[in-house]
C-alpha cells in the first residue's frame, strides 16, 4: 500500500449499526404486485445507470416497506447489483427521498464513517480493476451473480480520511459537471420540443389569431402563421401548409453490414458505423462517435457510403425509435432509416417530429420475430408540412439552443475521459491529489 494508506474489507468499514450490510427480501417477500403508484421507492438495476440512484422507479406503501426495514436504504448508503448486470454501484441521494426499499437484486453498504468516506468507497468500486474483481469473484452457476459474503471479504484500500474526501472531491467536482451539463441539454431539449408542439401539433399561434388573441410572438414572427384552419387528411391544420409524405421533406436511405468475415473491411477502420446500439447509451440526441469503424474497402460495400453531418438517425427494429443527429460522417447499419433533410427543412424538425409521431412510425411496422419498419413503408407516412419560413423561423430559434447541447456533450466527453483516466491511479495511490488537480487544471 502507499504510505499511510491501509487496507481493509468491506465487512471492516460497514457500519457498526444493524443492517449496515444486506441483500434485498427474499423470495417471495416482494413480488410485482406488491408495487404501488406511490409509497417508499425500489431500487432497482435500471435507476443504477448513473452516480445516484434515480430515473424512474416503482414503489411500494409504506407499511410495506415498514414490514421490510432490513432493506431498506438511505441516503449516503452506497447499493451494489447482486445479479444482473455485475459491478453496478451506486450512491443513495440526500433528497427528494428519505428512505428506498432494495429489490431482490441489490445490495447495501452503509459506511462507518470514522473509517471511510462513501463516495471515496463508490468510486473504488466505479474503478475499472475492481469492477473486474468483482466479475471474477461472481458465483457462475446459473445467472452469475455474486453474494453478501463476496462482497463483504473484498479488499478496499483506505487512505487517511482527509484523502479520501479529497480523491472524492476531485472526482465528484467531474461528475457534477458532467450532470449539469446533462441537467441543462435536458431543459434544452425541453424548450425545443414544447416549442414544436406549439407550432407544429398544437398550432397555438393559430388558434390564438383565430380567437383574436396576441399569439405572444414578434409581430414579424406573427404575421407568419394565418389566422384559420382547413381541413386536410390529417384533421384541421392551419390554412395554407400542406400534408407531404416525409419523404418529401428528406431523402430517406437505409444501410447494410460489411462481412464481418473479412478483415480488410474491418481493419485499421477510420470511418464512423453506427448500429442502434450506439444510440442506444445516448443521453442526447446527439451522435458524437461510434463503437465501430470500417475501412475505405468496408465502406464501399455500403450502397450509401457515408451520410452527411446533419442526418437524422432512427432505428428501425430492435427497438423502433432510437433518435439522434449525427454530428460526424456516418456510415449505417441496416438497422436504420436516415433522413437527410431537404432544403429549408431543419434537421430538428424532423428529429422532433419523428420523436412526436413515434406511435404512427411503430404502427406501419411489421415481423414475426422482432418489428421492424422498411423505408418503403416509412416514406408514406404523411406529415403536415409548414411554409419555409416558417420553417426558417423555427430553425433560427432553436439552432442555438441545440448548438449548446452539441458543445454541453462535447464538453461531458471530455470530462468523463479525464474522470475514467484519474479515477484509478487516484484509487491506487498511483496518483496524488496535487498531481491530479494540475492536471485538471490543465484541461478544464
Amino acid at each position: 500500500m502507499v504510505g499511510d494508506w491501509q487496507e481493509a474489507t468491506v465487512g471492516e468499514i460497514a457500519s457498526l449499526a444493524r443492517n449496515s450490510l444486506v441483500g434485498g427480501p427474499f423470495g417471495s417477500n416482494l413480488v410485482s404486485r406488491d408495487y404501488s403508484d406511490y409509497g417508499v421507492p425500489v431500487i432497482r438495476g435500471r435507476n443504477m445507470d448513473q452516480r445516484w440512484i434515480g430515473g424512474e422507479f416503482v414503489y411500494v406503501r409504506p407499511e410495506k416497506a415498514d414490514a421490510l426495514g432490513a432493506n431498506v436504504a438511505r441516503p449516503g448508503d452506497i447499493v451494489f447489483t447482486q445479479r444482473g448486470t455485475l459491478g453496478q454501484v451506486s450512491l443513495v441521494p440526500e433528497k427528494p427521498f428519505a428512505r428506498y426499499l432494495l429489490s431482490q437484486s441489490q445490495m447495501k453498504l452503509t459506511v462507518n464513517s470514522a473509517k471511510a468516506d462513501p463516495v471515496f468507497i463508490y468510486y473504488f468500486f466505479r474503478s475499472p480493476p475492481q469492477e473486474a474483481v468483482i466479475r471474477q469473484n461472481a458465483i457462475q452457476t446459473g445467472v452469475p451473480h455474486i453474494n453478501l459474503g463476496i462482497l463483504r471479504e473484498l479488499p478496499v484500500p483506505l487512505p487517511p480520511l482527509r484523502e479520501q474526501r479529497a480523491i472524492a472531491q476531485i472526482l465528484g467536482t467531474l461528475d457534477d459537471k458532467i450532470e449539469l451539463n446533462r441537467s441543462i441539454n435536458n431543459t434544452l431539449d425541453s424548450i425545443v420540443q414544447a416549442l414544436f408542439k406549439s407550432w407544429f401539433v398544437d398550432f397555438d399561434p393559430v388558434r390564438a389569431k383565430a380567437e383574436g388573441r396576441t399569439p405572444g410572438l414578434q409581430k414579424s414572427l406573427a404575421k407568419l402563421f394565418p389566422n384559420s384552419t382547413e381541413a386536410s387528411e390529417l384533421g384541421g391544420i392551419p390554412a395554407g401548409w400542406k400534408v407531404a409524405g416525409v419523404s418529401e421533406l428528406a431523402t430517406i436511405v437505409g444501410g447494410s453490414t460489411p462481412s464481418t468475415k473479412e478483415p480488410a473491411f474491418w481493419d485499421g477502420g477510420c470511418h464512423h458505423w453506427v448500429t442502434p446500439r450506439d444510440l442506444s447509451h445516448l443521453r442526447d440526441p446527439v451522435l458524437l462517435d461510434t463503437e465501430r469503424k470500417i475501412s475505405a474497402l468496408g465502406l464501399g460495400q455500403i450502397g450509401t457510403g457515408l451520410l452527411p453531418v446533419g442526418t437524422v438517425l432512427l432505428s428501425s427494429r430492435a427497438p423502433i425509435g432510437y433518435l439522434a443527429i449525427a454530428e460526424i460522417p456516418v456510415a449505417i447499419n441496416q438497422g436504420f432509416i436516415a433522413m437527410i433533410p431537404r432544403d429549408g427543412v431543419p434537421n430538428l424538425f424532423l428529429l422532433f417530429w419523428a420523436r412526436w409521431a413515434h406511435e404512427q412510425i411503430v404502427s406501419r411496422a411489421n415481423g414475426s420475430t422482432f418489428l421492424e419498419i422498411s423505408k418503403s413503408a416509412f416514406r408514406p407516412i404523411p406529415v403536415i408540412r409548414p411554409p419555409l419560413p416558417i420553417l426558417a423561423a423555427f430553425e433560427r430559434i432553436v439552432r442555438p439552443l441545440y448548438s449548446r447541447m452539441v458543445v454541453n456533450v462535447r464538453e461531458s466527453r471530455t470530462l468523463s475521459a479525464l474522470r475514467d483516466t484519474l479515477l484509478p491511479k487516484l484509487i491506487s495511490g498511483e496518483l496524488r491529489i496535487r498531481d491530479a488537480e494540475r492536471i485538471i487544471e490543465r484541461q478544464v
